[in-house]
């Protein structure tokens, strides 16, 4: 097999890139998409729609399309559906992010996939292609920080305006979508954020609904974590403010590394500052340091394609993969366990019950002002019917 033969579900604004993003690649080829309205079809380039298979209906198109791989980018709530119905028609998977709302969704995905051992299945975590990222994740792993004390990662550069929440009903409720800046904004840093330093032990979060807009789901959290080894976090996002904040900065005993406006830069002691604490004969003052740059360029293709090259290289070569699917359990844990904390108004410690977040959502959900099952269609995904399972 020279290529790999894809299929792309829910034809929104995602979906229609990669099919975009497909066409630029050597190692695949679109040869079938599925969409329930089909005016969808319509955000294809004619000439590649020409000769692709077009699908309303997501049995036909798991019975009948000539695919090897499947992008599965719905709402939501019908991630763990469709990928399921994919794997069980032998099919390889990528599914959009968050791998699901809740993690007994997750569970029950990874359970299900764990039947299926030949089949890659891997998650969109295109933020894990970014050469800072990478460069950051390299620098952690290979000690070059030392011991790490305090993490803050301010997000607060998601701002949407109450049109954009108001272009559709099913928008930042919580039958919906299931949540708001954590589920949606937010599963790309949570996903770094697992994957560069782990997952706390602790979580305690002020979450604040519809602060800075009318929804009734989360637009600002702000969250205090502690980890098993000592080291604390911060975690602050908001989509209410204007012109916002994206900064990661990491402390650690060899220093403070920052990472800000696609920049890199590491100052960095002398002396690891536990020993230069108990050694200086200084009563005040710091160890000398180096301030350095640390480049990590950037080749500016298509993030998303890399993931999609990537999955089928591993298909094709058995290439290991980037971000398996099996990985999106742990951000998307850590955060339910921010929104379990401030809506319970206490300290979560993790592992969570996937049980008792369930619940409290359906709580949520049964209380949502979103009462109609209808057709999305908006800017990120397409449209299928939202349900809870």
């Amino acid at each position: 097999m020279d290529y790999v033969k894809i299929g792309v579900i829910g034809i929104g604004n995602m979906g229609s890139s990669h099919v975009k993003f497909i066409g630029e690649m050597k190692n695949g080829k679109v040869t079938a998409v599925c969409d329930i309205n089909p005016d969808a079809f319509k955000r294809i380039d004619e000439k590649v729609r020409a000769n692709i298979a077009c699908f309303t209906n997501s049995d036909e198109f798991f019975a009948k399309a000539d695919v090897d791989l499947v992008i599965i980018a719905v709402p939501h709530y019908d991630h763990v559906d469709l990928a399921i119905k994919a794997m069980e028609a032998g099919k390889h998977i990528i599914v959009e992010k968050p791998i699901s709302v809740h993690k007994l969704e997750a569970e029950r995905l990874i359970a299900e996939a764990k039947k299926y051992p030949n089949l890659k299945k891997s998650l969109m975590f295109n933020q894990r292609i970014i050469p800072a990222h990478q460069k950051i994740k390299k620098l952690i792993d290979n000690g070059e920080l030392g011991k790490i004390t305090r993490v803050n990662w301010i997000i607060t550069d998601w701002f949407r305006s109450q049109k954009y929440y108001d272009s559709g009903d099913w928008r930042a409720s919580w039958r919906g979508e299931g949540g708001g800046v954590l589920i949606n904004q937010c599963p790309h840093q949570l996903d770094l954020m697992q994957w560069f330093f782990g997952l706390p032990c602790k979580v305690r979060a002020a979450v604040k609904f519809g602060k800075y807009h009318d929804i009734e789901v989360e637009d600002e959290v702000n969250a205090y974590l502690e980890y098993a080894d000592g080291k604390v976090g911060n975690f602050i996002a908001s989509t209410g403010e204007m012109p916002g904040t994206n900064r990661l900065e990491i402390t650690a005993e060899k220093g403070r590394l920052v990472y800000e406006n696609g920049k890199i830069e590491f100052i960095r002691n002398e002396v690891e500052t536990s020993t230069f604490c108990k050694t200086t004969k200084k009563t005040f003052g710091i160890s000398d340091n180096w301030k350095c740059e640390i480049p990590a360029v950037d080749d500016r293709v298509s993030k998303h394609r890399q993931i999609i090259e990537n999955v089928a290289n591993a298909i094709l070569k058995d290439t290991p993969l980037v971000a398996p699917m099996e990985e999106g359990i742990r951000g998307l844990e850590l955060g339910n366990s921010m929104l379990l904390s401030g809506l319970l108004d206490k300290t979560i410690e993790l592992p969570i019950d996937s049980k008792v977040f369930a619940a409290e959502l359906e709580k949520l959900i049964a209380a949502s002002r979103y009462v109609k099952k209808t057709v999305v269609q908006d800017a990120d995904n397409s449209g299928f019917a939202n349900s809870f399972h």
